[in-house]
């Protein structure tokens, strides 16, 4: 099979997989178990590593494997898997400076790729928001350069927002998804307390008790 023709063959299958995976991600019942929100989660989303549930069928975060070094984002490919596993929006958080955003269109379905900021979470805790009000629309993906800093404290912020987490479970779950990762500026408790300590949890972003029993961590 000559090289080009067996690399798109590659390519569509991985698209394929992906695509039957689909359910998977859309899945609102009952949320994500501790080992399942800890586990390394890649190959699902080709060149994506710790791809993790959050929130069920809602809210999932990843990051590059071998990092995003020239800080371009997701490539098409990566895009036009996460679109057709049904995810509504991508969020890039506090990196991409070379990134172009902009949507994906897969069939009738179409993908928000856009900037975000662990520093202030609040514009992505409402598109989350959305997505829990109507269950028509899919998940939403957050992800930075590794998969464990930025992307970690933007899901803590949402398990606090959204499934009533004290921020001492949150920083743990962040500290436990670190995978060891280490941290600049003054060290790894210094920086998540800072994300946190800013937070403030929106009142008018309250779910209710049914919709935590579908998508908040068991």
């Amino acid at each position: 099979m000559h090289v080009r023709t067996r690399i798109i063959v590659m390519t569509l299958a991985s698209l394929v997989a992906t695509a039957a995976a689909g359910t998977e991600f859309v899945r609102r019942d009952g949320g994500p178990s501790e080992s399942q929100m800890l586990a390394k989660g890649d190959g699902r989303i080709p060149g994506m590593a710790y791809v993790r549930p959050v929130l069920g069928g809602v809210l999932y975060r990843a990051g590059f494997k071998g990092g995003d070094k020239d800080n371009s984002g997701l490539d098409n490919t990566q895009r036009a898997a996460l679109c057709e596993a049904g995810f509504s929006g991508v969020r890039y958080v506090d990196f991409g400076s070379k990134t172009q955003f902009g949507k994906t269109s897969c069939g009738s379905h179409t993908m928000d790729y856009a900037k975000g900021s662990s520093g202030n979470a609040h514009d992505i805790l409402r598109e989350i928001h959305s997505v829990i009000e109507d269950p028509s629309k899919g998940p939403i993906l957050v992800h930075c350069m590794w998969g464990v800093h930025s992307s970690g404290a933007v899901s803590a912020m949402a398990l606090m927002q959204f499934c009533d987490w004290p921020e001492s479970k949150a920083k743990a779950y962040w500290e436990k998804a670190r995978n060891d990762a280490p941290c600049s500026g003054g060290g790894c408790e210094k920086w998540i307390d800072g994300k946190l300590a800013r937070f403030r949890s929106d009142p008018a972003l309250k779910i209710n008790a049914e919709q935590q029993r579908k998508i908040c961590p068991r």
